[in-house]
C-alpha cells in the first residue's frame, strides 16, 4: 500500500524520511502585504495565559485537597458527635442506677 500518509498517520514515524513541511500556495501568496508583526503586550499576556493554564493543575490539586480536608473535619465532627451521645447516654443509665439505689437504701 503505497500513499500518501496524513499528518495523524504518517507513512513513516523517521523524522529523517518524512517530507518536509512547505506552506501551501494558497495560504499566503507570494508578495502578500501581509507580515509578522508583534503587539508589545501580546507576549506577556501570552506568558501570563501559559503560566495561569500551568498552574491549573496545581490549583485543582489544591481545591481537591481542601475538600478532602473539609470532609475529614465533618466525620471527625461526627465520630466525636456520637462518641458524645453514647457517654451521654452512659452516664444517665448511670444516674438512673445510682437514683435507684439511694431509693431501694432509703426505703429499707
Amino acid at each position: 500500500m503505497t500513499g500518501i500518509g496524513t499528518i495523524d498517520r504518517p507513512l513513516t514515524h523517521e523524522p529523517p524520511k518524512q517530507a518536509p513541511m512547505t506552506p501551501h500556495t494558497s495560504e499566503q501568496p507570494s508578495g502578500s502585504a501581509t507580515t509578522d508583526f508583534n503587539t508589545p503586550g501580546a507576549h506577556i499576556s501570552r506568558q501570563n495565559r501559559t503560566r495561569e493554564m500551568q498552574l491549573i493543575p496545581e490549583a485543582l490539586a489544591r481545591a481537591h485537597m481542601n475538600e478532602r480536608l473539609r470532609e475529614v473535619e465533618a466525620e471527625r465532627q461526627a465520630v466525636r458527635l456520637i462518641a458524645a451521645r453514647r457517654m451521654q447516654r452512659r452516664a444517665e443509665r448511670v444516674s438512673m442506677r445510682a437514683r435507684r439505689a439511694l431509693a431501694m437504701a432509703v426505703m429499707h
